[in-house]
């Protein structure tokens, strides 16, 4: 059992995952995850064991000085939470880490372990892969989900994915197991630009987010950053006629798929996130600064350094049936 002493009781809480590795490409999900933590000031009330699950020679450990200090940062995944208030107030449990070495089972139940004692409702993973998409059109992002009933009410696509998966399949299988409702949103990062960081598929991957949990995002620099990012892009395509015609390829095939889509519900996502932001102010209950309180105060959380180490005790170590490598996310 998971004890997490100092963490209050949670409002409405959704769990918002993402992982380094594999399953982000661009390191697009990620950096959202890292988005919602700086914009709402999240703190860190637990850590998993970096001992547990990760191979140090894969990932390896970084020393860095602090006040003339050597300190060590271990490979691992953190969990924060994040109150947003306003007139229905809601937490959010962030979970931030790399794709572990080993263990993904336990890793899971491990999580699924905070999920329960937390109280969350629902489990939304982000990832991103690398597609044959332009771009200079919008970052496409689909929702699956492995649960038929969650498909049908949020209008998700339900994953018939087979084949090599990733620690964001694995652990939307566990919640499926579990009981737990998940939901997996998958950004197509361009393949010819791949390297990090791609701020216009972050930037779409909480555009999706906002419209699955009805949540206004504070976004910050962020659309400045995917603006400035796509010219300088289109600068590089332009120096390069083979990148360019190749591109100009993308954008037609693109534009064909796209165009019975263009006059039904993308339009209307569009139009309901444009009356929610068109004041252009902070959302309800958001102070003008862009981050979100509760009644205008910070909540804190207790962090347990103890041991040097931020963590509850260890859950059981009874793994949760086998998440199967059947229907996936990310590479619907």
């Amino acid at each position: 059992m998971i004890e997490l002493e100092g963490v209050p009781e949670l409002v409405d809480p959704v769990m918002i995952a993402a992982f380094e590795g594999w399953n982000d490409a661009g390191d697009s999900a990620s950096s959202a995850v890292a988005h919602l933590e700086r914009e709402w000031k999240g703190e860190v009330f637990a850590a998993l064991d970096a001992e547990d699950y990760y191979d140090f020679q894969v990932n390896r450990p970084t020393v860095f000085l602090e006040g003339g200090v050597r300190r060590i940062t271990w490979p691992t995944t953190r969990l924060s939470v994040v109150r947003v208030g306003g007139d229905k107030p809601r937490d959010l449990v962030l979970v931030r880490g790399i794709e572990p070495s080993m263990r993904w089972r336990s890793y899971c139940n491990e999580i699924l372990g905070f999920a329960h004692e937390l109280g969350v409702e629902m489990v939304v993973i982000l990832g991103a892969l690398l597609g044959d998409t332009p771009h200079t059109r919008p970052v496409p992002v689909s929702g699956v989900t492995s649960d038929p009933d969650l498909a049908r009410t949020m209008d998700l696509e339900e994953t018939r994915y087979e084949g090599p998966t990733g620690i964001v399949g694995i652990l939307q299988e566990a919640c499926t197991h579990a009981g737990v409702p998940a939901v997996s949103l998958w950004a197509a990062v361009p393949h010819y630009v791949s390297q990090p960081p791609n701020p216009k598929a972050t930037l779409a991957l909480l555009n999706r987010l906002e419209d699955l949990i009805d949540l206004r995002i504070p976004l910050g620099e962020l659309a400045e950053d995917a603006r400035a990012w796509q010219l300088g892009v289109d600068q590089l395509a332009a120096e390069d006629s083979e990148v360019a015609e190749y591109v100009q390829t993308l954008e037609e095939a693109r534009d064909t798929a796209d165009l019975p889509e263009a006059s039904g519900e993308a339009i209307a996502r569009e139009f309901e996130r444009y009356l929610r932001r068109r004041d252009g102010g902070p959302g309800p209950g958001q102070p003008s600064g862009g981050h979100a309180t509760d009644g205008g105060e910070s909540t804190s959380y207790l962090r347990d350094t103890s041991s040097g180490r931020t963590r509850p005790p260890k859950p059981s170590r009874e793994e949760p049936d086998e998440p199967g490598e059947g229907p996936e996310s990310s590479e619907d």
